[in-house]
Formats: C-alpha cells, structure tokens, sequence
C-alpha cells in the first residue's frame, strides 16, 4: 500500500546553524539511501521555502494569487515522500526514521484509491 509522509518543520529550527539543525541535515541523504533500498521511499521532494511560493485561488472565474502561503504558522510543508508499506503501522515506522520527525512532524496519509467509493464526510 503507499502513503504521502508530508514532512513539516519550523525553517527556524532545521536551518539556523546550530550543531542539532546541522546533524539533522546531515542525516537526510543516508536517510533517502537506506529507505530507497529497503524499497519502502517510492519519491522524495522536497519543496523551496515559502518565501518561494505563490497561493493561487480562482474565485467566479479570476485568479487571484498571493505571494507565499495561505496560512500563518511556525511550521511548514518542507517537503514530501511517496513510500510503500505494508500496513498503516509500518509507514508509521518509516515515518518516525525521518529525520524531520524529531524537530518538527511527518503527517502519514494512506494514497487515494480511486477503484474505491469516495471518502463520505
């Protein structure tokens, strides 16, 4: 079964300098190798700061387009991963490996299976 792992962190945290933030990062490629070859990272991307980003809404037929994102928070959308896991519990497992996870958070969500009924509210 695959799942997204969308990995958010405070960018004040994971990129000030400091001997934690640094061993973090350096701890990510050997993360992306070890997950790629136990077969369990199907895609890695990782996304450009918010400062980068642009929020496009169309509303009535226009578009309208801010820049950065759409919301306020400490925390951000850093990047995300596709895996393969058997069950929920094991993309939990492989989600608690990344690196991110200790200083920010990684949400696990199981992909859409469109041959399936709808998510009913």
């Amino acid at each position: 079964m695959q799942y997204h792992c969308l990995v958010y962190f405070d960018p004040r945290e994971v990129f000030d300098g400091s001997p934690q933030a640094n061993a973090l990062l350096d701890e990510v490629g050997p993360t992306i190798q070890r997950l790629t070859k136990s077969g369990h990272l199907l895609m890695f991307q990782p996304l450009n700061l918010p400062r980068e980003a642009i929020t496009v809404r169309m509303r009535d037929g226009a578009v309208f387009t801010a820049d950065g994102p759409f919301m306020e928070t400490k925390e951000v959308l850093g990047g995300l991963m596709l895996i393969e896991a058997r069950d929920l519990n094991e993309a939990v497992q492989v989600a608690a490996s990344i690196p991110h996870a200790r200083r920010g958070h990684v949400e696990v969500r199981p992909v859409i299976d469109f041959s399936q009924p709808r998510p009913v509210l």
